[in-house]
């Protein structure tokens, strides 16, 4: 499977932007959302997620090459 297909980019592709964002243990779901840290792990805690990955997405997301 490619990257650019990998399950976490395409749950990344879901998420909102400027957020703290909370996924799966396996990184292939977007469990929760929040505007602050805390937020996002409360929530993903709130929907069973004990372990989340948790990030801030960007305000937007810039497109590259390799």
């Amino acid at each position: 499977m490619a990257a650019i297909d990998s399950p976490r980019i395409n749950a990344l592709r879901s998420a909102p932007l400027n957020a703290w964002v909370a996924l799966s243990e396996d990184e292939t779901k977007v469990v929760a959302t929040g505007a602050t840290y805390e937020e996002a792990a409360v929530e993903s805690e709130r929907a069973g997620v004990r372990d989340p990955i948790i990030i801030k997405t960007p305000v937007e997301w810039l497109a590259f090459s390799v």
